[in-house]
């Protein structure tokens, strides 16, 4: 075989490997330097190295502040996740199963909130909550982070749900199963995969933000407002990368341990392993 006939074969795998490269480096490159530069015995982040250190990371488990901005931000993230998961679940069984007037207004209303930036609905939020004179606190980022994190719900389970064929519901009504075992031993199940997906969205989502947090917070602060406070003080940067590589680090797990999930569930449906990554992808989408 010619050997220009060769590069030409090989050409479009090698574009798609160093695209692929690219995209990881530009995309994980910020967090590695982050984790990489949380050993340096140095507040500087500049390289020589001045030495591996782990006093960051004694640091930071004994920071109060940062403790409690993380206990603040899991707290609020997991009430978070628990509200929209119900709530978002019922809307997106209303929007696919039940017709009614207006049902592309309601999806699209739904679908518009995830495209609104989180700063204008931060501001929002702040000024909503001093007409109604309500004090700022962790109740309204949470009310708030609801807001945007509901929307995400329906748009995933409501792909999940599509998915799935109606008439094994029909077939289970026609057994005589209820509307509450249908819902628990049919459409639960199938739509499992759907479900974390959601909800590891929902968390990470509410976890992460700042922007609502930050208006909408008062003086009780969730982790990402309380690195913007304290980054205002260069010898506080080391500290702030130790407990973001740990936190990095736990999302990181959080989302393989959801692939796994989703995997062994789509498996046992007798779907493939590239069913899963596709609902990882499309709830990413």
């Amino acid at each position: 075989m010619p050997l220009s006939r060769r590069i030409q074969r090989a050409l479009p795998n090698a574009l798609s490997i160093g695209l692929t490269g690219l995209v990881m480096v530009i995309l994980f490159g910020p967090v590695m330097l982050l984790a990489l530069f949380s050993f340096n015995d140095s507040t500087v982040i500049s390289l020589p190295w001045e030495g591996f250190t782990t006093k960051w990371y004694s640091e930071a488990l004994n920071d109060d502040g940062a403790m409690t901005a993380i206990g603040n931000s899991v707290m609020v993230a997991s009430i978070v996740t628990v509200v929209s998961l119900i709530l978002g679940t019922l809307a997106s069984w209303g929007l696919t199963r039940i017709p009614f007037r207006g049902r592309p207004l309601v999806a699209g209303v739904h679908g518009a909130v995830l495209v609104v930036p989180w700063l204008i609905i931060g501001v929002a939020g702040l000024i909503f909550f001093s007409q109604i004179q309500m004090m700022l606190s962790l109740q309204t980022i949470i009310l708030m982070h609801i807001v945007v994190t509901f929307p995400l719900v329906v748009a995933v389970v409501s792909a999940g749900l599509i998915r799935f064929n109606p008439s094994l519901e029909e077939a289970a009504i026609d057994m005589g199963a209820s509307q509450l075992q249908m819902m628990r031993y049919i459409v639960l199940p199938q739509i499992a995969p759907s479900l974390a997906a959601a909800a590891i969205f929902a968390f990470a989502w509410s976890f992460n933000n700042f922007e609502i947090s930050f208006f909408t917070g008062g003086f009780e602060q969730t982790f990402p407002v309380w690195v913007y406070g304290v980054l205002r003080h260069s010898s506080n940067l080391p500290v702030v990368n130790a407990a973001s590589t740990v936190i990095a680090l736990a999302q990181v797990l959080l989302v393989f341990a959801l692939w796994y999930g989703m995997k062994l569930m789509t498996r046992r449906r007798g779907g493939t392993d590239r069913d899963a990554a596709d609902l990882v992808t499309g709830a990413v989408r």
